[in-house]
């Protein structure tokens, strides 16, 4: 997550620089470094910033699960957590899915294939 998209999921979310410090439990410092680009955002806080997002977007906007829209075979889906769990659309925020063929177990890695998929494009897509 760049400082930009940091910057905009703040705004959607309605939220000042001190209430998304208070949110994340980071200072108000640190939310204008990741806005200006001083320091990088770490990646529990770039999760978090995108679970906050996709709980506050409607979540009418997927009506299918992801291994149905990505037509995921039977031994990958035996094989993913989000299967497993029944979390229909949530396959961006979680490692250890299985698309694509393999195993996802790293997040930046992971997060740079699902910024190209459908199921999450269209999660965020006015964003």
């Amino acid at each position: 997550m760049n400082s930009k998209e940091f910057l905009k999921i703040r705004h959607f979310l309605g939220r000042t620089q001190k209430q998304q410090a208070e949110l994340l439990c980071v200072s108000t410092k640190a939310v204008q470094s990741y806005e200006q680009g001083w320091r990088r955002i770490p990646v529990h806080l770039e999760r978090q910033m995108l679970i906050l997002l996709s709980l506050k977007m409607s979540s009418d906007r997927i009506t299918r699960p992801c291994w149905q829209i990505k037509k995921c075979p039977r031994d990958g889906r035996d094989n993913c957590i989000v299967w497993e769990l029944r979390l229909k659309y949530f396959c961006w925020f979680l490692t250890g899915t299985f698309c694509e063929g393999k195993a996802q177990n790293n997040w930046e890695e992971k997060i740079k294939m699902c910024r190209k998929c459908e199921v999450y494009t269209s999660m965020f897509s006015d964003i």
